[in-house]
């Protein structure tokens, strides 16, 4: 594969670091390596473009419209090239592409309106919203463009400009991103850095930077805010989560198994909202953990690129690292592998799709977001139970009900303490909607017309009902 384009704003330095494709473990290409100390250049071209990008909303959205072409036209670039540094399944990248140019599209057409306020007395007032200013994103390896778009979309409809830093994992296909929305995107309003630490501190601690978004781990999340805390900026964070699943009892166990495992296993479990522990009613509970084992047991697990491949490698070394040492946890345990269980013989980063079966409900595999190709299912005894183990966490992002009696599943999805609830479907997304956690998921909203009005102030304006 040759290499890929350089975005148009490289590191001054001249740095590189290695890039490796987690289906051999080996470097494939490298990316620069920007120094903290040149940001400082990055953020100002960053604030003497928003003065007229701020300016113009209908050029604002023609551009991102132009821009959603030129994404759609660069798949057959970006697609393979997001696969080698992530992993995943060619077709899981054409859709992230097909995703951003969606999601561009979608804020191309929202306009914050104009609020007048009735409040009795003799002037005309009203809400006006304006833009924040320059704002910077940082975005993880698993969803490397279609999160950079969750971030960028809103905020440059919104008339700012954005700084952003892609995860060093998996930043070349976040560059080639830059580079296809060069074409129709003024100078400076979107700058791909890249780079490693403390590079993203420095960003987002930036006295200029008005707002940060930030999507990783809660850990991170406490040190973003932190950051952008010195110069009173925004922060949006979105932390991970350990969605839950209740089935209950009167769910169509074999109906269900594939799309309960898919909800799982999608981009090899590596989705903040994927499902993570799933709760069966005990006289269930064998022939749900025995359906799901035969879902795993017949997964094609392969190379991204390789035709066929279902489920691609865990993205890199740490993560890898972190799935193997909460899986061999629940064994030593007590858990049962009712398949996989184990790292696969073989070069890469690759993991056998795991069941885990009799899982104490203190294990780290269910305590904590194992973010990988595992999944524990745990029984309960009554609803209440259920419920209350779901709730059992300090996470608060996703949870599902799985079930016949729609309405029986409505009312228990409603007890579930998260951001978002679904019945008999899990992690699926409208751009229409909000999407926030509660507890440590998160904090702030994005998606849908909140994430817009995430990326402005209101401004109220004042004026005599009569000329003096």
């Amino acid at each position: 594969m040759p290499r890929s384009r350089l975005h148009r704003a490289p590191a001054i330095s001249g740095e590189r670091f290695a890039v490796l494709d987690p289906a051999t473990g080996e470097p494939f290409d490298e990316a620069p390596d920007q120094r903290p100390d040149e940001l400082d250049a990055t953020v100002e071209g960053a604030r003497e473009a928003w003065i007229s990008w701020r300016a113009d909303s209908r050029a604002r959205s023609v551009a991102l419209l132009e821009a959603a072409e030129a994404v759609e036209a660069a798949g057959g670039d970006l697609a393979p090239l997001l696969t080698r540094e992530q992993g995943k399944p060619l077709a899981e990248s054409y859709a992230e592409v097909a995703r951003t140019a969606a999601r561009l599209r979608y804020f191309a057409a929202l306009k914050p309106g104009r609020e007048p306020i009735e409040d009795g007395r003799p002037v005309r007032s009203e809400v006006r919203w304006r833009p924040l200013g320059p704002v910077a994103a940082i975005v993880p390896w698993n969803f490397p463009l279609q999160l950079a778009s969750a971030k960028f979309a809103p905020a440059l409809a919104a008339g700012n400009t954005m700084v952003l830093k892609p995860s060093p994992f998996t930043p070349l296909a976040t560059r080639l991103l830059g580079s296809v929305l060069a074409a129709a995107l003024p100078e400076n309003v979107l700058t791909i850095v890249t780079g490693r630490e403390p590079l993203g501190a420095r960003l987002t601690s930036h006295p200029a930077i008005r707002h940060v978004t930030f999507t990783g781990s809660i850990p991170t999340g406490r040190a973003v805010a932190g950051g952008a805390a010195d110069s009173l900026a925004r922060v949006t964070l979105e932390l991970g989560g350990n969605d839950a699943a209740i089935l209950l009892d009167d769910v169509d166990v074999e109906r269900i198994a594939e799309r309960l495992f898919w909800a799982a296993f999608r981009n090899c479990g590596q989705v903040c909202m994927a499902v993570k522990r799933v709760y069966a009613p005990a006289r269930l509970y064998s022939r749900v953990v025995e359906a799901l084992a035969d879902q795993a047991r017949n997964v094609v697990v392969g190379a991204g690129l390789d035709a066929g491949s279902q489920l691609g490698p865990v993205s890199n070394a740490p993560q890898l690292a972190c799935v193997e040492r909460r899986t061999a946890q629940a064994l030593a345990d007590g858990a049962r592998a009712a398949a996989g269980g184990h790292r696969l013989d073989r070069p890469g980063y690759f993991f056998a799709p795991t069941i885990l079966a009799d899982v104490p409900s203190h294990s780290p595999v269910v305590t904590e977001e194992q973010f990988g190709p595992v999944l524990p299912v745990l029984p309960y005894e009554d609803l209440d139970q259920a419920v209350a183990l779901a709730n059992d966490t300090g996470f608060g992002l996703g949870g599902s009900v799985w079930g016949t009696d729609l309405d029986r599943a409505e009312a228990v999805a409603d007890r579930l303490e998260c951001g978002t609830a679904w019945i008999n479907h899990h992690a699926e997304l409208s751009l229409a909607q909000p999407f926030a956690g509660i507890k440590e998921s998160g904090v702030g909203v994005a998606g849908g017309p909140w994430g817009l009005y995430g990326n402005l102030r209101p401004f109220v304006v004042h004026r005599p009902l009569e000329a003096p």
